[in-house]
């Protein structure tokens, strides 16, 4: 399985998934130009996908759809929770509605939990006949219910939003910092840290931290944030910190 991170952050989200010839996006709050230009940076052909996988409808998640979607046929694979939005921006021969909590995109096996956000979310669990992998992010924690199903993937894509005294001590607004702090916003590195640390195991050979705050967060504080709640694991992982206008380098499980 191929994996590379496009984008991520507030102002637009693309991650690249590929395994046995199939081709997805997770997300497409980036311009076609801009998602045709990375692929072809790694030598793919942005005729090629499969699929997107839509995680929830904020414009940082499906800006760049309608863009993207006019120049290339492409199913769009989303919850019905999400139809509402997305039916007014692409046409609906492109939607393929997920029913059940799993959906399958030729080679791989999709599994949807729910995020916990201001807005329906969801998170997919990726798997193909050998290597199994978590994307989420924009959720303001995780359900413990899903834990069992988490446990020793082989890479995480995971939110490290901000860094919990930086945004109390910032300028946003008192209501907004109680947005992104509730159950409902964003995980802050110490939570992600904290659950990576009960769920990362041997097979696990990367981390990608995702969704940083430009405001709330640095990459240095992520990172250190993180490897100080897994400083007493046994188990190391390559941790690698995706960011908003360059691609993460191209990983292989």
């Amino acid at each position: 399985m191929i994996i590379q991170v496009l984008a991520s952050g507030s102002k637009g989200n693309s991650t690249f998934i590929e395994s046995n010839n199939t081709r997805i996006l997770i997300d497409c709050g980036i311009n076609y130009t801009r998602i045709k230009k990375s692929l072809e940076k790694i030598d793919r052909d942005i005729n090629s996908l499969d699929g997107i996988l839509i995680s929830h409808t904020h414009s940082d998640h499906i800006g760049g759809l309608a863009s993207l979607i006019k120049k290339v046929n492409i199913p769009v694979f989303i919850k019905e929770e999400l139809y509402s939005e997305i039916k007014n921006i692409i046409p609906k021969e492109n939607i393929v509605l997920i029913e059940e909590s799993n959906v399958v995109i030729n080679s791989l096996d999709i599994e949807l939990i729910n995020a916990s956000h201001d807005v329906p979310a969801f998170g997919f669990i990726i798997s193909d006949d050998k290597r199994k992998i978590l994307y989420l992010t924009d959720t303001g924690y995780i359900n413990r219910k899903y834990y069992p199903k988490v446990e020793n993937l082989d890479a995480y894509i995971i939110e490290s939003n901000h860094d919990e005294k930086m945004l109390m001590e910032g300028p946003y607004p008192y209501i907004l910092k109680q947005r992104v702090i509730s159950d409902k916003g964003h995980l802050s590195n110490r939570y992600t840290g904290k659950f990576l640390n009960k769920s990362i195991g041997d097979k696990t050979k990367y981390i990608i931290l995702a969704h940083l705050s430009e405001n709330n967060n640095t990459e240095e504080l992520a990172q250190s944030e993180v490897e100080d709640e897994l400083k007493d694991n046994k188990y190391k992982s390559k941790i690698i910190l995706a960011k908003q206008h360059i691609e993460t380098e191209m990983i292989e499980i």
